[in-house]
């Protein structure tokens, strides 16, 4: 399968085993933690099909002009691939291998504006990469430090534009079904700025961590209403033997 323009010609191919895959390090230690972060409240919620990816600087591949290109977002939404899994342990090359992917997301670099690089001849800047090579629907650019998040959705001019927020500040992600956000708080010991999900009705995705807590509360508050319960039990019982000793110290026998 390839696409053709004036200047390059696109082909999906599979990337040869031997092919040397880049080896950059993350640019610091928090984009892991975000990227797990993003795909545990998906799995969690029960929206991550089986044959889904999310990917974490993994190597999304295409051959422009006969030669292969691979690109790394920091995290990509794969809804669906139409290989076993250990066909893509290395690397994913859409539509010969599934489905283009819904989602990138790039944390931004504290070095570097590749995440913005529109640079056309090979090799490809990043945005260029995604936008008119892979043409995926939606591009994020987080900043960790400020928790600024860009959105841009591919218009009909098959050109990315940039989204506006909603009220809440979140991004609807049609394919998805989900918003996208911005989200200030602590996890493993973390605190600052997150990226996570809300469904449709505006429910927060919760992470493992929140679901056990949110558990706790409801075993609380259910220990609470029993202990408030046999509590009014008691006292009932206490009210009703002090009728009984009123009545039997007026000479009345209570009936059983």
């Amino acid at each position: 399968m390839l696409a053709t323009s004036p200047t390059y010609t696109i082909t999906w191919e599979k990337l040869p085993d031997d092919f040397v895959l880049p080896d950059d390090p993350v640019d610091n230690i928090n984009q892991p933690t975000l990227a797990a972060a993003l795909t545990e409240s998906l799995e969690l919620a029960g929206k991550l099909p089986e044959t889904a990816l999310t990917p974490t600087n993994y190597g999304i591949c295409a051959t422009l002009n006969d030669k292969f290109v691979v690109k790394a977002p920091d995290w990509a939404y794969i809804p669906h691939i139409t290989v076993k899994r250990s066909e893509v342990e290395r690397s994913y090359t859409p539509r010969l291998q599934g489905e283009l992917p819904t989602l990138v997301l790039e944390f931004l670099s504290e070095t570097e504006g590749g995440e913005y690089s529109i640079k056309a001849t090979y090799p490809p800047g990043k945005y260029f990469y995604y936008e008119q090579i892979l043409q995926i629907p939606n591009y994020g650019i987080f900043d960790l430090e400020d928790g600024t998040l860009e959105l841009y959705r591919l218009g009909e001019n098959q050109r990315y534009q940039l989204e506006s927020a909603n009220e809440e500040n979140r991004y609807w992600i049609p394919e998805m079904q989900l918003f996208l956000g911005v989200w200030e708080g602590q996890r493993e010991n973390r605190p600052g700025y997150w990226l996570r999900w809300w469904d449709e009705a505006g429910n927060l995705l919760l992470w493992g961590t929140e679901r056990v807590e949110e558990e706790r509360q409801r075993a609380e508050q259910e220990r609470q209403r029993a202990e408030q319960e046999h509590q009014r039990a008691e006292q009932e019982h206490q009210r009703a033997e002090r009728l009984v000793a009123q009545l039997r110290a007026a000479g009345i026998e209570p009936e059983e």
